[in-house]
């Protein structure tokens, strides 16, 4: 439908019908601003600004979307298992892992399928459908996982693949005072890649009171700060530097997470 645009233009005359948008766009903005369109080089130039900042920005956007995953997924497996610990305890009516009875293979294995859903089990080898036949460390380098492991390997109902080793088959001291734990390697998408330890592959270590943390973590530590001359943050900070690059099964990764709130700064 044409409209007759009654626009004065200085000297009382009335400009002729127009007819669209375009034609008022033009009469409002005359001359070569008021373009509707682009030429072709403009939108070349365009497209090539766009690819450009695309090739800089998307990458990284998508590395830091991928980190976030590996730490939700991470972060749920933390939950399922300390949460299956404290009712272990409980259950049994004792007052840590060692006293519940959480100190053979065969236990472990019965822990592990009734505290926890398993959609698979691969009884005590780092296997598939369980683990991958291949890993490599961030600087690239292929490692070998669980050599001289004793525990239970299977795949939870969240895709996640844990190998468990028993509770007190490990201890330490710390001030005179002796401790003991267990260890568990964790790969939070089970088969799936990229398979990098510290990436999407951990490994956890557990107390007797049913905590997770990184080795250095042990109540003695974390409860009543007796850690050696140091104390909790910085030694998960040293053993992140000293081995999560260049180690064999995450050993200082997920200390480093804890340290950084739950987000992959690394």
């Amino acid at each position: 439908m044409k409209k007759l645009l009654n626009f004065e233009t200085g000297g009382g005359r009335f400009l002729a019908p127009c007819e669209g948008f375009a034609c008022l766009f033009k009469r409002l903005l005359p001359g070569q601003a008021a373009r509707l369109g682009f030429t072709l080089a403009e939108v070349l130039v365009t497209l090539g600004i766009i690819g450009v900042v695309s090739a800089m920005t998307v990458p990284s956007l998508m590395q830091n979307h991928q980190r976030k995953t590996y730490v939700t997924q991470l972060h749920k497996v933390y939950n399922e298992m300390q949460q299956a610990f404290l009712q272990y305890m409980t259950d049994k009516n004792a007052i840590d892992l060692r006293e519940a009875g959480l100190t053979s293979v065969e236990e472990t294995q019965n822990f592990l399928k009734k505290y926890l859903k398993v959609v698979s089990d691969c009884g005590q080898d780092l296997k598939e459908p369980c683990f991958s036949e291949a890993y490599n460390n961030m600087n690239g380098a292929a490692v070998t996982l669980g050599r001289g492991w004793d525990g239970a390997s299977v795949v939870l109902a969240s895709g996640a693949s844990v190998f468990i080793d028993y509770a007190s088959k490990y201890n330490g001291t710390v001030n005179d005072k002796t401790y003991y734990y267990g260890a568990f390697v964790v790969d939070v998408n089970g088969l799936k890649g990229p398979n990098i330890v510290g990436r999407d592959l951990f490994r956890m270590y557990y107390f007797m009171d049913g905590t997770v943390d990184e080795a250095s973590g042990n109540p003695y530590c974390r409860k009543e700060g007796l850690c050696n001359g140091s104390d909790l943050k910085t030694l998960r900070e040293n053993k992140f530097n000293a081995s999560c690059a260049s180690g064999t099964d995450g050993i200082g990764c997920f200390g480093k997470i804890l340290n950084d709130n739950w987000e992959m700064t690394y």
